[in-house]
């Protein structure tokens, strides 16, 4: 089921000039529109709603059973001033890896090291060579004295795609061997790891160490106890974003999202509803002449054989060999207007929260995010879990 009222309208395609966009904006009441445009594609013009929509932990908690976004505009804007140095630091450190600066490097300078320094103890720095997009991987101890009490935690810096003109990159803290070991089964080194992020990123706090956000989640994921794990520091940059996916991972309940500069636009719904919405287009015939221009002939013919049938498509968007639906679920701009009138789609600016539930690979939130501005962004992306 869709949403009654949009938080942000779509108002023209990415044919239109800004000035097109400026004048039908004005023309239905909205704030300025800004372009979505990811990798080279541009997909369409959007603005946002002028009253900013209420914030329920009741509704939201629907939402999150639902495998719906909420979205928490100014949730966190008076924590913002506080940690406005550690921001503008954190940007600053964006820009010199970008720049090509070795991580490690900068990591043993001041403020890090005095930070880090005596809690968590570098031991290497690598980079993987079966990971294009792997920039740096810095590997820390958490020490007490002379014991070792978390052992093999990392800091991993990454591209967030392969394009020259996209400087996007993010920041991921966990431990032990990506990809190999159940991480939700410790959830000590999970702490560790957290308390590391802390430490290299000191605005973490806005979620990790906020009482009443703390309390809301509780109210929405029904339970006493909970912890912010997995953490990703993320910085969006122009002509960057991600594309759709989800972030279902053992253990985790799902994403809280904070924007903490620069602004991101977005796409998310649940599962159940993109699979509504893939199949109402591509089965609409008024989109024939849409697809055929995006797909060649045999595309078109496997994204209409394997769309049909429910099950087969939700299989098929779990795959990596999906060329078709990949492109329509993102290079499509008819597409995108569709979603965008439904009321999938939402402006995260400074302050804002998104929540994004992940409770298993068919009942979770789908999600693209773009950089909406002409500078890089920060933001915190933290998986939540509750804890017995």
């Amino acid at each position: 089921m869709s949403k009654t009222t949009p938080h942000v309208v779509y108002i023209a395609g990415p044919e239109a000039s800004a000035d097109e966009a400026n004048i039908a904006a004005q023309q239905q009441g909205l704030k300025q529109p800004v372009l979505l445009k990811r990798r080279g594609t541009a997909l369409g013009w959007v603005a946002e709603q002028p009253k900013q929509a209420g914030i329920d932990a009741v509704a939201a908690a629907s939402a999150w059973n639902n495998s719906d976004a909420y979205a928490l505009p100014g949730y966190v804007d008076a924590e913002l001033p506080a940690h406005q140095a550690n921001i503008k630091q954190a940007m600053g450190l964006m820009e010199a890896i970008a720049e090509g600066a070795e991580v490690a490097e900068l990591f043993e300078q001041s403020p890090y090291i005095d930070r880090t320094t005596p809690q968590f103890e570098m031991l290497a720095s690598f980079q993987d060579e079966g990971d294009d997009q792997e920039i740096e991987t810095i590997e820390y101890d958490a020490v007490d004295g002379d014991e070792v009490v978390g052992e093999n935690l990392w800091c991993k810096a990454s591209w967030l795609s392969f394009e020259d003109d996209d400087a996007s990159l993010r920041f991921r803290f966990s431990f032990g061997i990506v990809g190999y070991e159940d991480v939700s089964a410790d959830l000590e080194r999970q702490h560790y790891a957290a308390q590391l992020t802390d430490a290299i990123f000191p605005e973490s706090a806005i979620i990790s160490n906020n009482t009443k956000l703390e309390a809301f989640m509780q109210t929405v994921l029904d339970t006493e106890k909970l912890a912010y794990v997995e953490r990703i520091i993320y910085f969006n940059a122009p002509n960057g974003g991600a594309q759709f996916h989800q972030d279902v991972e053992r253990g985790h309940l799902g994403v809280v999202f904070a924007q903490m500069h620069g602004s991101t636009g977005w796409l998310a719904c649940s599962k159940a509803q993109l699979i509504d919405e893939i199949q109402t287009f591509v089965s609409n015939p008024a989109n024939n002449e849409t697809l055929t221009s995006l797909l060649n002939d045999t595309m078109l013919t496997e994204l209409k054989q394997k769309t049909s049938a429910r099950e087969e498509l939700n299989c098929w968007l779990d795959e990596r060999d999906n060329d078709p639906l990949e492109r329509l679920i993102n290079r499509c701009p008819e597409f995108y207007r569709q979603l965008f009138e439904k009321g999938y789609g939402y402006i995260i600016n400074p302050g804002d929260i998104i929540l994004m539930p992940q409770k298993n690979i068919d009942e979770c939130c789908w999600h693209t995010v773009f950089c909406i501005n002409d500078f890089p962004g920060e933001s915190l992306s933290f998986a939540i879990r509750a804890i017995d």
